[in-house]
């Protein structure tokens, strides 16, 4: 203060001012967490009662990091001679994360996931709130929550979150992108490669989002934050399931409509059957456009014959009238017995195939969505912006372990999933309750 008031008055003498109190803050509220901490640490291990086979060892000394700085924190040591474990019960009551407490672990977590890498990361976390933790570090603790965090989006579903209100519409959607992995973990692995070989690793994304209203132009409104997220680098057999669940806990019961966007692959039309029975497929309207430009293609000899946007556009506007049979009957009569017929035909098939999901008239009557946008932005912001950065290569656990908590937090839900591994950890200390 002193040293402020004698200086010239300005800017960097204000940031200067700002960074050292802040400092000085940190300096005491780090003793005030260290002593509590302590002194927790001591009722716990006064009251804590060792499992069969469990031996006390003695204190052993910790240094713990929390938002504020580190401290030493002294606790009991207990070790199973037969099971060659050790156990310390204080750092399980007190949720403490590897000598992280809770506060910081949820925090540097979020950072983790959420910033473009763990450089940037530690940069942010340096910057804006002084806390200094390296990019190593921060890497080394999402990669050792990540896997409860997986765990958590895979937990078994048998009814609606407490307090789910039932809803007029539940959209569920999914789709998959690519991740750039290392060269192990593609070894064997076909992809579209000139030599046949894969560069990526494909990451399922799942989204539901529920809808109780349109505009003044009949156009549907998704509900303000009601999208949450699921991912799994496992196959779409293993991906069905786990987006069922998250319908389940959404109220998939109580929903009077389900709709299932979809990209019209074959997979992801079988596992929505198998999955949702009840639900109204619906292939993306613009994912058929695309097609529609590949038939066009196919029949014109290229984008650029001066037919082609103009016969886009005719195939938009019928698609929105629901006259697919008829788009698809007058192709093949046009192509009929010409040398493009074949080619026609295999673009053709992908309508063929999707006919009734591609009723777009009938759905935009009945204010649906007939576009994955919300699923497609998903894969950008929740996959492309952390996973696929320039120069990133993952193993597939550690980018399955980033998607996992950047899923939950997509979804608004760090308070449940950070409650419930916190009870995990008290867990086992019989002797301490539950937070509820």
């Amino acid at each position: 203060m002193a040293r402020f008031q004698a200086g010239e008055p300005n800017g960097v003498a204000v940031q200067e001012l700002e960074g050292l109190l802040r400092a000085a803050v940190f300096k005491s509220a780090n003793q005030v967490v260290g002593y509590l901490l302590q002194r927790a640490a001591d009722r716990i291990d006064a009251a804590y009662q060792p499992k069969a086979g469990y031996q006390r060892k003695g204190r052993a000394v910790v240094t713990v990091d929390c938002i504020f700085g580190a401290f030493k924190l002294e606790r009991d040591y207990y070790y199973h001679g037969g099971k060659k474990q050790g156990h310390y019960p204080a750092d399980a009551a007190l949720g403490l994360e590897g000598g992280v407490t809770p506060a910081l672990a949820r925090l540097v977590c979020f950072e983790g996931a959420d910033a473009a890498s763990y450089q940037k990361a530690e940069e942010h976390l340096r910057d804006t709130g002084g806390i200094h933790i390296s990019a190593r570090q921060v890497q080394r603790l999402v990669q050792s929550v990540g896997p409860a965090a997986q765990h958590w989006q895979e937990r078994e579903a048998l009814a609606p979150l407490p307090g789910t209100k039932a809803a007029p519409i539940m959209y569920v959607s999914g789709d998959a992108s690519g991740v750039p992995m290392r060269k192990e973990e593609l070894e064997g692995r076909a992809g579209k490669q000139p030599d046949g070989s894969a560069k990526t690793r494909m990451a399922n994304l799942g989204c539901v989002f529920t809808q109780h209203q349109v505009d003044e132009k009949g156009h549907p409104v998704r509900d303000h934050d009601s999208t949450t997220y699921v991912s799994t680098f496992g196959p779409m057999e293993a991906f069905g399931p786990l987006l069922r669940q998250e319908a389940i806990r959404r109220g998939l019961a109580l929903a009077a409509t389900v709709v299932l966007l979809i990209d019209g692959a074959e997979g992801l039309g079988h596992m929505g059957r198998l999955c949702f029975p009840k639900a109204i497929q619906i292939v993306d309207f613009y994912h058929a456009l695309e097609h529609a430009g590949k038939v066009l293609v196919a029949l014109l000899g290229s984008k650029e014959h001066p037919d082609y946007k103009p016969r886009l556009a005719r195939w938009a506007r019928r698609l929105l009238k629901d006259q697919l049979e008829k788009l698809i009957a007058q192709t093949r009569k046009e192509c009929a017995g010409k040398s493009q017929a074949p080619v026609v035909e295999k673009e053709l098939g992908y309508f063929v195939n999707n006919l009734v999901r591609m009723q777009y008239g009938t759905f935009r009557r009945r204010g649906l969505f007939i576009g994955s946008g919300v699923i497609e932005a998903g894969c950008k912001t929740v996959i492309g912006s952390r996973c696929k950065q320039s120069g990133m290569f993952w193993g597939e656990p550690g980018a399955e372990n980033v998607l996992a908590l950047r899923c939950i937090q997509a979804s608004r839900r760090l308070d449940d999933f950070w409650k419930e591994r916190l009870n995990t950890h008290a867990q086992r200390n019989d002797c301490l309750a539950l937070a509820e």
